[in-house]
């Protein structure tokens, strides 16, 4: 991979030399490493987004490559979670670095010692195809974590496939072909996952709250905003919905 270096740093926006990546790629910037992201190309620069603080970084500091954009590590483990921006986990990072997180800091998103129960849905023989599920992983008391070919897999009729505790970098099942398959994948953050068919968002979402399952009814699947200003209730809102609404999983970003 190539070595940059950096040119000029505005606040979050590093300016950098001689690389090689495109846009969207995975950088890591000065002598720390600084997890980035490449957001512009022109020629021989190249601008970058860094997603720590860049205080200290000067001109003529490394900026290197990792040949892959921004992912995000799918699998089980991901519930109960807290993340930063880059799915860090911060319980791990405060373990590493105490309150005040250090610069520099890498963390997988989910736990790659951990071993869990792989139950297979499917058999030897059978034909999978991307997307689907081969197996279920009982992730919380509530909730079965289906455990799916991956999209760009191109998929194919089941070799060897085992039931019973394994890490997530552990093999499970192998096709014909002789692919691996695991109970995790990595997904770039900025890649839309793909769908089969999008449907109509049709049920009700029951909220809870009767001002707004009267007055301003949702959908399972619908999107919906609060706007208002400070101090008006949209953070409580929020929490409450967090709370009470009829689902199962509630990602909160705040």
């Amino acid at each position: 991979m190539e070595v940059g270096k950096v040119k000029r740093v505005a606040g979050p926006l590093v300016q950098a030399t001689g690389l090689k990546a495109s846009m969207y790629d995975l950088v890591l910037v000065g002598e720390e490493g600084l997890m980035s992201e490449v957001i512009g190309v022109s020629g021989n620069k190249h601008i970058i987004q860094v997603y720590e603080d860049t205080g200290g970084v000067r001109p003529g500091e490394p900026v290197k490559e990792t040949g892959a954009p921004l992912v995000a590590q799918l699998g089980p483990g991901i519930l109960t979670q807290i993340y930063d921006g880059i799915q860090r986990p911060l319980p791990k990072l405060a373990e590493m670095s105490g309150d005040f997180i250090s610069r520099g800091l890498f963390v997988d998103g989910i736990d790659h010692k951990k071993k869990w129960e792989f139950k297979p849905t499917a058999k030897k023989g059978d034909v999978l195809k991307p997307g689907q599920a081969f197996g279920e992983v009982q992730e919380q008391l509530l909730i079965n974590h289906k455990i799916m070919v991956p999209p760009k897999m191109k998929g194919g009729a089941i070799k060897e496939i085992h039931g019973g505790n394994f890490t997530v970098d552990e093999t499970v099942c192998v096709l014909e072909d002789g692919t691996e398959l695991t109970m995790m994948h990595k997904w770039p953050v900025r890649q839309a996952r793909p769908v089969t068919e999008k449907l109509a968002p049709t049920i009700p979402l029951r909220t809870g709250q009767r001002v707004v399952d009267g007055f301003f009814s949702l959908a399972k699947g619908g999107t919906a905003a609060i706007p208002g200003g400070f101090g008006t209730g949209k953070t409580v809102m929020q929490q409450t919905l967090s709370k009470w609404a009829d689902v199962d999983i509630v990602i909160y970003v705040g």
